[in-house]
Protein backbone atom coordinates (compact mmCIF):
# COMPACT_ATOMS: atom_id res chain seq x y z
CA UNK A 1 0.00 0.00 0.00
CA UNK A 2 2.75 2.28 0.53
CA UNK A 3 4.43 2.06 -2.40
CA UNK A 4 0.83 3.10 -4.62
CA UNK A 5 0.51 6.05 -2.26
CA UNK A 6 4.05 7.19 -2.94
CA UNK A 7 3.67 6.17 -6.51
CA UNK A 8 0.56 8.70 -6.79
CA UNK A 9 2.58 11.62 -4.65
CA UNK A 10 5.21 11.19 -7.27
CA UNK A 11 2.77 10.85 -10.81
CA UNK A 12 0.64 14.07 -9.47
CA UNK A 13 3.54 16.59 -8.54
CA UNK A 14 4.91 15.79 -11.68
CA UNK A 15 1.76 16.31 -13.23
CA UNK A 16 1.43 19.43 -11.43
CA UNK A 17 4.74 20.55 -12.21
CA UNK A 18 4.45 19.36 -16.10
CA UNK A 19 1.66 22.06 -16.29
CA UNK A 20 3.69 24.77 -14.58
CA UNK A 21 6.57 23.75 -16.80
CA UNK A 22 4.41 24.09 -19.99
CA UNK A 23 3.14 27.38 -19.10
CA UNK A 24 6.68 28.81 -18.21
CA UNK A 25 7.57 27.53 -22.02
CA UNK A 26 4.41 29.10 -23.51
CA UNK A 27 5.17 32.26 -22.01
CA UNK A 28 8.63 31.98 -23.91
CA UNK A 29 7.77 30.79 -26.93
CA UNK A 30 9.95 27.83 -26.42
CA UNK A 31 9.17 24.29 -27.42
CA UNK A 32 5.67 22.77 -25.62
CA UNK A 33 4.76 19.82 -24.26
CA UNK A 34 2.41 17.75 -26.25
CA UNK A 35 -1.02 17.70 -25.29
CA UNK A 36 -1.12 14.16 -25.50
CA UNK A 37 1.80 13.95 -22.96
CA UNK A 38 -0.30 16.07 -20.90
CA UNK A 39 -3.05 14.16 -20.75
CA UNK A 40 -1.12 10.82 -20.59
CA UNK A 41 0.18 11.83 -17.03
CA UNK A 42 -3.44 12.40 -15.88
CA UNK A 43 -4.38 8.93 -16.95
CA UNK A 44 -2.03 7.45 -15.41
CA UNK A 45 -2.22 8.68 -12.05
CA UNK A 46 -1.87 12.59 -12.09
CA UNK A 47 -4.99 13.75 -12.57
CA UNK A 48 -5.31 15.72 -9.60
CA UNK A 49 -1.58 17.31 -9.85
CA UNK A 50 -2.51 17.99 -13.48
CA UNK A 51 -5.64 19.96 -12.51
CA UNK A 52 -4.51 21.36 -9.71
CA UNK A 53 -1.37 22.16 -11.92
CA UNK A 54 -4.09 24.07 -14.47
CA UNK A 55 -5.71 26.33 -11.27
CA UNK A 56 -2.35 27.60 -10.15
CA UNK A 57 -0.85 28.34 -13.28
CA UNK A 58 -3.84 29.18 -15.18
CA UNK A 59 -2.61 26.94 -18.33
CA UNK A 60 -4.85 25.09 -20.54
CA UNK A 61 -8.00 26.63 -19.06
CA UNK A 62 -9.49 28.22 -21.54
CA UNK A 63 -9.15 24.22 -23.66
CA UNK A 64 -12.42 22.51 -23.09
CA UNK A 65 -10.62 19.19 -23.69
CA UNK A 66 -8.80 19.72 -20.75
CA UNK A 67 -11.48 21.67 -18.15
CA UNK A 68 -13.51 18.52 -18.76
CA UNK A 69 -11.16 16.23 -19.70
CA UNK A 70 -8.98 16.03 -16.25
CA UNK A 71 -12.03 16.13 -14.03
CA UNK A 72 -13.36 13.42 -16.42
CA UNK A 73 -10.33 11.34 -15.85
CA UNK A 74 -10.50 11.91 -11.97
CA UNK A 75 -13.75 10.62 -11.60
CA UNK A 76 -13.43 7.45 -13.48
CA UNK A 77 -10.04 6.76 -11.40
CA UNK A 78 -11.95 7.41 -8.35
CA UNK A 79 -14.59 5.31 -9.38
CA UNK A 80 -12.43 2.60 -9.87
CA UNK A 81 -10.37 2.89 -6.67
CA UNK A 82 -13.96 3.41 -4.74
CA UNK A 83 -14.91 0.28 -6.62
CA UNK A 84 -12.16 -2.17 -5.99
CA UNK A 85 -11.93 -0.90 -2.70
CA UNK A 86 -15.54 -1.63 -2.15
CA UNK A 87 -15.16 -5.24 -3.33
CA UNK A 88 -12.00 -5.41 -0.73
CA UNK A 89 -14.03 -4.95 1.96
CA UNK A 90 -16.41 -7.28 0.88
Amino acid sequence: MNVILYYLIFINTIGFLSMGYDKYKAKKQLWRTKEKTLFFIAIIGGSVGSILGMQVFRHKTKHLSFTLGFPIIFLIQFAAIFLYWIRWIY
